[in-house]
């Protein structure tokens, strides 16, 4: 436990990058090519990135095993899985990939089972989410729906 903090991070200080794929990532946390976000020294040594992916490209990215690591869609429809196919794949003891429909949209967020690497890819529409990971605390989560 510690005293909490509080951080301003303002538009103006949250770096944007552009891949050659035209896929764009603004960096709140973490680091791409080099370039770092402003929000670090957390103890959770987090990664929040906001991602947009143009239609018919991919976005590719490591990820620290071990790490909770889930995305929340913003706008658009992509895939979070390889073979574009959620319903292939088998979750066992807690549920850390929503199995459904493959493609994901608006509101929803999509959990990664453990791994190295996030694949998220676009067909007809572009994409834009939230890519958030982070060390696990090991505390209880209480999970809250706005329904509107």
């Amino acid at each position: 436990m510690m005293d909490p903090r509080y951080r301003d991070v303002g538009k103006a200080t949250i770096p944007e990058i552009a891949l050659d794929n035209g896929v764009k990532v603004k960096i709140i946390c973490g680091k791409i090519n080099g370039v770092e976000g402003p929000v670090k020294d957390i103890v959770i040594d987090p990664e929040y990135l906001d991602v947009s992916i143009p239609a018919n490209a991919f976005f590719s990215h490591p990820v620290k095993a071990g790490h909770t690591v889930f995305a929340y869609v913003i706008d658009g429809e992509g895939y979070f899985d390889k073979g574009k196919d959620s319903y292939a794949y088998e979750v066992e003891g807690s549920i850390t990939l929503i199995l459904r429909e493959s493609a994901w949209s608006v509101r929803e967020p999509c959990y990664f089972h453990d791994g190295d690497q996030v694949l998220v890819t676009t067909k007809d529409t572009p994409l834009r989410f939230l890519l958030i990971s982070g060390k696990p605390i090991k505390e209880p989560v209480a999970w809250y729906v706005l329904l509107s």
